[in-house]
């Protein structure tokens, strides 16, 4: 069997709101289209068919793989951790070493993970950098632009938003 992966509360809602619209929305939408489509005629030279029938398969599949991450997620919500350490679910603030621009991160699951909302993903090299250290730690960050120093100056435990709240 799989192991369990970490979501926030959030980040699991929005994968079941999106799974419920795929089954109640799209779905039966795809449906139509199929029957429409059938009632064209001739199903080998029909690209409206084919075009649906490749849809079908596509919602299909999305739905199998979010009902498997959902079956496998483990929900931990963040306000009801603690601790002085950067680990999953938690708000992290990092200040360049060099530049002096600070940054706030949240340590979530890869299936929530967006980073330019500042939502970083457990496995990603960043928040790997991250996980273990404490305020007044500092960190090498290996970035696109190279590696940098940072210096952890916030850890804390707060709801994380749904990605469709943030701006």
């Amino acid at each position: 069997m799989s192991e369990k992966f970490p979501m926030t509360p959030s980040g699991f809602a929005a994968m079941k709101a999106h799974l419920k619209r795929l089954k109640d929305v799209e779905r039966p939408r795809n449906s139509r289209a199929i029957e429409i489509a059938r009632g064209h005629g001739d199903l080998s030279e029909n690209a409206d068919y084919s075009a649906a029938k490749e849809e079908q398969g596509l919602i299909e599949a999305k739905i199998r793989e979010l009902e498997a991450k959902s079956a496998m997620a483990e929900v931990i919500d963040p306000t009801k951790l603690s601790g002085s350490r950067v680990s999953f679910g938690a708000t992290v603030t990092i200040e360049d070493s060099e530049t002096g621009d600070e940054q706030t991160y949240v340590i979530v699951g890869e299936h929530e993970a967006d980073i330019k909302k500042g939502r970083l993903s457990i496995g990603a090299p960043v928040a790997r950098s991250l996980i273990g250290k404490e305020v007044g730690d500092t960190a090498t960050l290996t970035t696109p632009k190279g590696k940098r120093e940072v210096e952890v100056t916030k850890v804390e435990w707060i709801d994380v938003p749904a990605l469709e709240d943030l701006p």
